[in-house]
């Protein structure tokens, strides 16, 4: 059953491995791979996501469960990854905050959904784009929040009040094409109206894109990253996302909130998805942590072919 599933799950991660390849032996420049990132990002994974919320299912009405089994989740791992840097390494509290995104943090579009497709299919990214949907905002207000008040606390300043980095990150959020599609697509829903077939069918080649260009344009982005200093705090968060944070979820989905089995099976899977990029961005934005975030990006995403379908194996067995 393990092979199996290996099976499934490794095409995904070829295509990783051939972005990487394409841009490791500069087939194609750098460039090429930030052109296609940025495609991917405006446009083609927005349009998924639109064409996915507006049909689907969601008479059910806010999946409070399901965000409920995720988050608390990721304050777990948040508050492990904080203390083994901080207590476990010595280092200041901003490093701590780089430890906590990068236990934390998933890469929910770049991997989740087209590893979710590949296993679930299209009904399988309903509960996906559901924790899609609030995922960034959280996230972001969270990292804003703790770092700057970890900035404050490692210069002995004052941080700004909560209200003010909320505003802040709200601003900065609703730029976001993610956010602004997430907003669009509920928005449609409200009109009750359908797509016209021109613009569905539209979405569905352009969608069709998204999922391996996603995997190609990753694949040529871990090029930058690759293994730096610091590289036990890296291996122990790295664990903590690959490892623990899923089997958090899985239990609060399963035995807490008691979720249908294919949401229990799409939150823990999220949850192992390797960390997400936007690790080593928050890094690079606040000055710190450059090589945990990227040692725990690089050594997350190697893995992801092995652990996710020791994952979905154990789903599988569970469920």
């Amino acid at each position: 059953m393990f092979f199996q599933t290996l099976t499934i799950v490794a095409p995904v991660f070829l295509l990783i491995g051939f972005g990487y390849v394409l841009a490791k032996a500069k087939i194609l420049n750098q460039t090429v791979g930030t052109a296609l990132g940025e495609f991917i990002y405006v446009v083609a994974i927005p349009l998924l996501i639109f064409r996915t919320l507006t049909t689907a299912d969601l008479s059910d009405g806010l999946p409070l469960d399901l965000w409920a089994s995720y988050f608390l989740g990721v304050a777990c791992v948040w508050i492990l990854g904080t203390l083994v840097i901080r207590k476990g390494f010595g280092r200041d509290a901003r490093a701590g905050a780089i430890g906590a995104i990068s236990s934390a943090f998933a890469n929910t579009i770049l991997v989740g959904m087209p590893l979710i497709a590949a296993v679930y299919g299209d009904e399988g990214l309903v509960p996906l784009l559901l924790i899609v949907s609030i995922h960034l905002a959280v996230m972001t207000v969270a990292m804003a929040i703790v770092m700057e008040r970890a900035a404050a606390h490692d210069s002995g300043g004052d941080s700004p009040p909560v209200s003010t980095l909320i505003k802040r990150a709200a601003a900065s959020l609703i730029r976001n094409p993610l956010v602004i599609t997430i907003i669009a697509a509920f928005l449609w829903r409200m009109t009750g109206l359908e797509l016209p077939d021109l613009a569905s069918d539209l979405l569905n080649r352009i969608g069709a894109t998204a999922l391996p260009l996603a995997l190609i344009s990753l694949g040529m982005s871990l090029v930058q990253y690759g293994m730096r200093g610091n590289i036990l705090p890296g291996l122990m968060l790295s664990a903590i996302k690959i490892f623990i944070m899923p089997a958090i979820v899985f239990t609060l989905a399963q035995y807490v909130f008691a979720l249908p089995p294919l949401w229990v099976a799409v939150a823990t899977l999220t949850a192992a998805c390797p960390t997400g990029i936007n690790a080593y961005v928050f890094a690079n934005k606040y000055g710190t942590g450059h090589a945990m975030s990227a040692n725990a990006i690089t050594v997350t995403t190697g893995l992801a072919v092995l652990t996710t379908s020791l994952w979905i194996w154990f789903l599988e067995y569970m469920l």
